[in-house]
């Protein structure tokens, strides 16, 4: 626990390195205050010889201003030194003063904490080198461009890490440049002729831009400030891609944005990394699949490209690393509008859940989580449940060991402020003996909800609540999960109830009053893998308040056997994305 206290706090201290070739950088210097730890951050950039050089200290906010000055000169004098002839040193010493704008020095006795709070601009001098003091100016932290770049996929600032900063106003201007002379000799970046792209946050590099390396430069700003530039340069180059993907045809479904009664929501299983960059995935699980398609770094640029494409007003995604959350899905899809939150699993699981939503067609109202195992033994509508297996000694030990998580955002409809949707999803537990298991979850799912619809209906008077629910429920139609959901029953003589005779629930009967039905009805396959393939993933909604609108088609089987299965070098993950257009009634 302590490491990530403190691995926390230095993070704030981190910077990538300031563009030493944008102009804004040169006459500023940057003042942040890092309250978490009450110390300041100063950087700036000086030239030393023929180069520049980037100097970050960290102060307490109690050092007095001649403190933080002597500090400033040592430490330029230091570097001036290496640089200078032996014997020389002498005539390079420096002399670095605080001042205000007419050049008055401030007070030695001030504290670097009185700077903050100045009303009246202030002024770096070192010897004969004035700057600019910016107090608390927008910040990147930390930012990096992805090790796989591929042409056709988009690629984006990842690890995107600010302080003070609006995403939508920053600026983020790319470049490419060869890196290799005629004679195909490595050349340093530092020698890269670099020509300008575009602005945007993410930039699609074309069959033209194969065997160049990109530069992506990031100005963070926000409504009042500006802070500095910073760039990073890929480490590859950009490289070939796989060729058309079967999603870009399904995007001929959604090339629009729906609008009014209408929204599209996207059930999608990514297949978490953790599950599918491993010795036994690649050697046993898929060795159909190219090693390096099943690494996350060639994965996610076809998933971003694949989700983007949707134009959805909703996403449920299972399966979602923490980290692939954090680094690239929330960043890259706010650039297109649309917020997310994260749900991770129970236990010490690195993945999750996570739900997007469209910010200019709906507005976040709330949202709760459970961790199913929890909920059974502690939710008062869930007691007949527990009840009725608690006895069961080797089935309340498996029940209870799951890491399963479900959640339930709360969307309020800004096109139809009386609507309000209650978006679920869950991915319920896989392995082949446990129906059973499978059924008491889909079981308590479905009974949360429906408390939750409850109070959501007692919270908003006059407002239509209307349940979806999304999710990998690694259940076929014909067991007793998608009974319950779309009859409303699943009765104690189901053989679900038997799929471990071990564990076997006797006497238990599930019912549920919320009237659901499959968006996407009985698709033959929503997971496609050598050793299995069917229909296990669904958008669940409540027929009486919703209408589907339209089905986005699945891919056929001869786009999903052109690569003996999935995941491929086109289909990111082993599942299938669901896709429907919805309407209120």
């Amino acid at each position: 626990m302590l490491h990530k206290f403190y691995k926390s706090f230095r993070s704030l201290h981190a910077l990538v390195n300031i563009s030493k070739n944008h102009k804004m950088n040169h006459d500023k210097c940057y003042f942040r205050y890092i309250e978490a730890e009450d110390k300041i951050n100063i950087c700036f950039l000086f030239n030393i010889k023929d180069s520049v050089r980037q100097f970050n200290l960290t102060r307490n906010t109690s050092e007095t201003i001649q403190t933080l000055c002597t500090r400033i000169a040592i430490n330029v004098n230091k570097v001036n030194n290496k640089k200078s002839k032996k014997g020389a040193e002498g005539d390079h010493n420096i002399v670095v003063q605080i001042c205000d704008d007419k050049l008055n020095p401030i007070t030695d006795d001030s504290t670097c904490s009185t700077l903050f709070s100045s009303q009246d601009p202030l002024v770096l001098k070192i010897s004969e080198r004035l700057y600019n003091i910016i107090l608390n100016a927008p910040w990147i932290i930390s930012f990096n461009l992805p090790k796989a770049i591929t042409a056709g996929f988009p690629v984006y600032p990842e690890n995107l890490n600010t302080l003070y900063t609006d995403q939508h106003l920053s600026t983020f201007n790319w470049y490419k440049g060869n890196a290799y002379n005629d004679k195909g000799k490595e050349i340093s970046i530092a020698h890269i002729q670099w020509q300008f792209i575009v602005n945007s946050f993410c930039y699609t590099p074309t069959n033209n831009d194969i065997g160049l390396k990109l530069k992506c430069e990031c100005i963070p700003v926000n409504s009042t400030a500006e802070g500095p530039a910073v760039e990073d340069v890929s480490k590859g180059t950009v490289e070939a891609g796989p060729g058309p993907c079967p999603f870009e045809t399904r995007h001929l479904f959604t090339t629009q944005k729906l609008e009014g009664k209408s929204f599209r929501c996207v059930s999608y299983n990514i297949l978490a990394d953790l599950y599918c960059d491993s010795d036994y995935t690649r050697t046993t699980l898929h060795p159909y699949c190219p090693p390096y398609a099943l690494h996350k770094d060639y994965r996610k640029q076809l998933i971003l490209k694949e989700l983007q494409g949707y134009n959805a007003d909703i996403i449920c995604l299972q399966e979602v690393d923490r980290k692939i959350f954090n680094s690239s899905l929330s960043s890259y899809l706010a650039s297109d509008g649309l917020k997310g939150l994260f749900y991770k699993k129970g236990k010490l699981v690195a993945e999750g859940l996570a739900c997007f939503y469209r910010e200019n067609r709906f507005k976040l109202l709330g949202d709760k989580h459970i961790i199913l195992a929890d909920a059974l033994t502690s939710e008062p509508s869930l007691e007949g449940i527990w009840n009725k297996i608690k006895t069961n000694q080797p089935l309340v030990e498996r029940v209870l060991d799951r890491s399963t998580v479900a959640s339930a955002t709360f969307l309020e409809s800004l096109e139809n402020p009386n609507e309000i949707l209650l978006v679920g999803n869950t991915h319920l537990y896989f392995h082949p003996d446990a129906d059973h298991i499978r059924l008491i979850q889909g079981g308590i799912v479905v009974y949360w909800l429906r408390d939750l619809q409850k109070e959501l209906t007692a919270k908003y008077p006059g407002k239509r609540i209307s349940v979806i629910l999304c999710g990998d429920f690694n259940s076929v139609p014909s067991c007793g999960i998608y009974m319950l959901y779309t009859i409303g029953v699943a009765p104690d003589d189901l053989p679900d109830w038997s799929s471990n005779e071990n564990e076997a629930v006797k006497g238990l009967s599930l019912e549920q009053t919320i009237p659901l039905e499959s968006a996407c009805g009985e698709p033959q396959y929503t997971n496609f893998t050598v050793g299995f393939a069917d229909c296990i993933d669904y958008i669940f909604y409540e027929k009486s308040k919703l209408s589907v609108q339209q089905v986005i088609p699945f891919p056929s089987y001869e786009e999903l056997t052109l690569h003996t299965a999935l995941p491929s070098i086109v289909f990111p993950s082993d599942h299938i994305a669901v896709i429907s257009d919805l309407q209120f009634k």
